[in-house]
C-alpha cells in the first residue's frame, strides 16, 4: 500500500509544484495526505482482490468539489480550498488500487498508469516519469499539458 499511496501523493505534489507552491507547503501537503490515505485505506485494501473497494479508494476533483482527503491535507499545509481549486485540474480522478495507480484528467480523458508492479503498458514512459520529484515545475507542466492534448 505504501508504494501505491506514495505514487499518487507524488503526482499531486507535482501538480502543486507546477503552480509554484513553495516546497514547505508541498512537503507538508504530501506528508499529511500520505498519512490520511494510509489511515483511510486501512480496512479497504485487498491485494488478493485489487478491484474490491476501488470506488472507496478513488480520489476525485470535479467542478467545485474536491475530495475531502485532499482538502484536509491542503488545510494542514496552509493551502485553502479555493487555492487548491485553482491549482488542481477541474476534473481529475485517481484510482489507488493494490499493484496499480491510475489517473484520468477530464471525463473523456485517457486513463494513464502512474504506478504498476509490472511494466506499464497503458501509458508512455513520460507519464511514469511524472512521479519523479526530480522534475522541475516547468518540465512537469509541459508533460502535464501534453496529457490534456
Amino acid at each position: 500500500m505504501k508504494k501505491e499511496i506514495r505514487s499518487a501523493v507524488n503526482f499531486l505534489k507535482n501538480l502543486l509544484r507546477c503552480k509554484n507552491v513553495n516546497d514547505q507547503n508541498i512537503n507538508a501537503f504530501g506528508k499529511k495526505l500520505q498519512e490520511l490515505l494510509k489511515q483511510h485505506y486501512q480496512h479497504h485494501w485487498f491485494p488478493e482482490k485489487p478491484h474490491k473497494g476501488s470506488g472507496y479508494r478513488c480520489i476525485r476533483t470535479f467542478g467545485s468539489r474536491i475530495d475531502p482527503l485532499i482538502t484536509k491535507a491542503g488545510e494542514a499545509a496552509g493551502l485553502g480550498f479555493y487555492e487548491l481549486g485553482h491549482i488542481l485540474p477541474q476534473e481529475l480522478t485517481i484510482w489507488i488500487d493494490p499493484a496499480e495507480v491510475s489517473y484520468r484528467i477530464g471525463e473523456e480523458g485517457s486513463i494513464c498508469v502512474l504506478f504498476e508492479l509490472t511494466a506499464p503498458t497503458t501509458c508512455k514512459k513520460e507519464v511514469s516519469d511524472m512521479t519523479s520529484t526530480s522534475l522541475s515545475g516547468s518540465e512537469y507542466l509541459t508533460m502535464y499539458a501534453a496529457t490534456l492534448a
